[in-house]
């Protein structure tokens, strides 16, 4: 096999040897439903709720604040769909605001509860990707029922004031939920300290398994179940747990919390260094999102006269792994939504391309990467 420079980890990440390792037991000798009686199982049951406790401890929360959902999609669905079905009881109309450069697992959940009645609001981003909180505060409605912004955004890497606009939800007494899939494992996370009422995390972004995540709810939420049918997770999500994924994203969660203040540094400095690059020696490279409070990993830039698309499927060739957009949007031949609402044109948002590093990427891979795109930009210019 061709060696692979993997540069796309807000796609999906390799998992650490140490989570397959944890893994692969309840694949094998202890693959006991976690709901049977018998010992087997009983050694299942255990190994979910370690998990629990894991996870919950490197977020400052209590373990029965975490259910275990298939991945961050789910528990986006889950957090809106739960709080527009409560206010429903009281509203006839619910409202719930969220922002413009959400991921489609939020906004296509919007769409549909549109469908179904509820009102929403998408609040509109700066150039640098960030939320305007006195609008945030000017279409509070008396019927708005959820605000849902972003941790960081999962193409131009943008931290939002989260910890702003749950105070604002909080003194209107609104129900503030994030999704933290690209924050949770890249950045500290901390939802009590910072008025978070839900929260979506997906497994996989943090160096664990595909198919596994988890919803937080705060304390004193009173959840309603997403899956009907068995009595898992509290009786709020039915079928049998993914025992294997529950453990393995509990073990990426511990390992990421434990090198968390390493890996921030070495990412961020080995992302300066790579935009610098490519920034100095590429003219008309423009970096999109914000340069200050940003993802340390996170690249997002537009190449002017190079379409993104083709630059990926040419780095591809050469064994060099990035995006063009978010991996959700792969195949789609519409523009980003997140781009434009940045205020890019279609041409820089078309040009835009987005590298994500990780904590096994060397500086070596950087500089090569670094030259073959200066070369395949050049080759792409002269061929228009």
């Amino acid at each position: 096999m061709r060696q692979i420079i993997y540069f796309d980890h807000a796609a999906t990440t390799r998992p650490f040897p140490e989570v397959l390792e944890a893994m692969l037991p309840y694949y094998s000798a202890s693959f006991g439903n976690p709901s049977s009686a018998y010992e087997l199982g009983e050694e299942s049951k255990q190994a979910v709720e370690q998990a629990r406790n894991t996870i919950a401890a490197t977020l400052n929360v209590e373990p029965e604040t975490i259910y275990f959902t298939s991945g961050g999609t789910e528990a986006d669905n889950w957090a809106l769909r739960y709080a527009a079905g409560e206010a429903e009881k009281q509203f006839r109309q619910p409202h719930i605001i969220t922002t413009a450069i959400e991921h489609h697992a939020v906004l296509r959940t919007c769409e549909a509860l549109e469908q179904e009645g509820v009102r929403v609001t998408y609040l509109p981003v700066d150039r640098n990707g960030i939320v305007d909180l006195n609008a945030l505060e000017r279409v509070i409605r008396p019927e708005t029922v959820l605000i849902s912004v972003m941790y960081a955004n999962n193409e131009i890497g943008t931290i939002q004031p989260v910890a702003q606009a749950a105070r604002i939800a909080g003194r209107n007494g609104i129900l503030f939920h994030c999704d933290a899939v690209q924050a949770y494992g890249q950045i500290p996370v901390d939802p009590k300290r910072l008025g978070i009422d839900l929260m979506s995390v997906s497994g996989h972004k943090l160096n664990g398994p595909k198919g596994i995540g988890f919803l937080y709810a705060r304390q004193g939420i009173d959840l309603k179940p997403m899956l009907r049918g068995g009595s898992q997770e509290k009786k709020m999500r039915a079928g049998t747990e993914n025992v294997p994924g529950i453990v393995g994203m509990a073990a990426a969660a511990e390992i990421s919390h434990r090198i968390l203040r390493e890996k921030i540094y070495r990412e961020a400095e080995l992302r300066n260094y790579f935009f610098k690059r490519l920034l100095t020696e590429i003219p008309g490279v423009k970096i999109n999102g914000s340069t200050q409070t940003r993802l340390p990993n996170n690249m997002n830039c537009s190449i002017s006269g190079v379409n993104g698309g083709a630059l990926v499927a040419l780095l591809d060739l050469e064994g060099i792994c990035i995006s063009a957009a978010s991996a959700c949007s792969a195949g789609s031949d519409a523009l980003s939504h997140v781009q434009l609402a940045i205020g890019n044109t279609p041409a820089e948002a078309r040009s835009a391309v987005r590298i994500t590093l990780g904590p096994e990427n060397t500086r070596e891979e950087v500089d090569f990467a670094a030259d073959t795109i200066r070369r395949l930009v050049k080759k792409l210019r002269e061929a228009d």
